[in-house]
């Protein structure tokens, strides 16, 4: 096993956190609960049908099941999941324990983050991508029809339980989704993943993200840098209406923004062909843009990401590594997407 701590040294007040990798680590959950201070009275478990992981406490249980799919990533979820925790007569002296995958934890971390103005929250990721993205940094959220995670809030956990078990069964598709937020740290770091053992690329994966949350836990700057590949992936999860999902598209996102790069003279075709041997090669996975929408209607989709604030906003490798570039020409990036698309 392995622990990776995620350092949040504020002004006032240590909220600092670890993150335990490895396997059965699920059942140091009562340890990690008795641990929070002050201890909880009670335990809400927020999980979906069909994870097919159950945990256990010495703490009285409640167990909340949201819906399976991203229509269920809403406002409604939230508002029926802080009604149920209402009728349950939850406190601020009960937690949130979010069990299942990135979807689960965003909208477990937000609900933990909206009920009562805050109560703690403990994630169990079970899939890949929770473990690695997901689950960590404090980012909660949910989908509007404009796009996504556009209503959430900052809301750290206290601790999270990345449980290498549960990931024994999970769908190739699932996999696939994993695979895709790992590929982007390797352009974030060139460290040379695929060579660590499971355990070992997790744990690192979690540690690079803990270094980026705890330099900037509110994306006011550096943090932006782990959307590398989301902004055009986000546009195909909804042009998709979801069909394609979000591992998938940030493998596309990925490459894509590489080719935007050396479009702007940032990078070289050398460069590229890594993404390409990167996400294609090593990952085995889709480097084409879809047909889901037009470059037109992708175009407009990425003016509503929420990290536009000044026109486009793209994360895009360069001289000084991966970095947001803020301001991107809407044409340049319209010839590209006509270019992908017609390839």
């Amino acid at each position: 096993m392995r622990r990776v701590t995620v350092p949040l040294l504020g002004v006032s007040q240590d909220r600092s956190y670890e993150v335990a990798v490895g396997r059965g680590v699920i059942d140091q959950l009562d340890d990690v609960l008795h641990e929070l201070q002050p201890a909880p009275r009670r335990v809400a478990v927020v999980t979906q049908p069909g994870i097919g992981i159950e945990v256990s406490t010495s703490f009285p249980m409640h167990r909340f099941e949201i819906g399976v799919g991203e229509q269920f990533k809403s406002m409604a979820t939230i508002q029926e999941l802080c009604e149920r925790f209402a009728e349950a007569g939850l406190t601020r002296g009960d937690v949130v324990v979010g069990v299942g995958g990135g979807m689960v934890t965003d909208v477990a971390g937000f609900a933990a983050a909206s009920y009562h103005r805050g109560i703690p929250v403990v994630h169990v990721p079970t899939t890949l991508l929770g473990m690695i993205d997901a689950a960590i940094g404090g980012k909660t959220g949910v989908n509007l029809p404009h796009g996504k995670n556009l209503v959430g809030a900052f809301w750290q956990p206290s601790a999270v339980l990345c449980d290498l078990d549960t990931l024994a069964t999970l769908p190739d598709r699932e996999v696939r989704c994993g695979n895709g937020e790992m590929a982007k740290y390797h352009f974030l770091t060139g460290d040379d993943l695929a060579a660590l053992d499971l355990e070992a690329r997790v744990a690192r994966c979690v540690e690079i993200k803990a270094e980026v949350v705890a330099s900037d836990e509110r994306e006011s700057g550096r943090r932006a840098i782990l959307n590398y590949g989301h902004t055009l992936a986000h546009a195909l999860e909804i042009a998709s209406d979801h069909q394609i999902a979000h591992g998938e598209a940030v493998s596309i996102g990925l490459v894509f923004a590489a080719r935007l790069a050396e479009r702007l003279g940032r990078i070289n075709s050398d460069r590229v062909a890594q993404h390409l041997d990167v996400v294609g090669g090593l990952y085995g996975l889709e480097t084409d843009v879809p047909h889901v929408g037009s470059a037109d209607e992708l175009l407009a989709l990425m003016f509503r990401d929420k990290k536009a604030i000044d026109g486009l906003t793209f994360v895009l490798d360069g001289p000084n590594g991966v970095e947001p570039v803020v301001g991107v020409d809407a044409a340049i990036v319209l010839d590209v997407l006509n270019e992908a698309l017609s390839s």
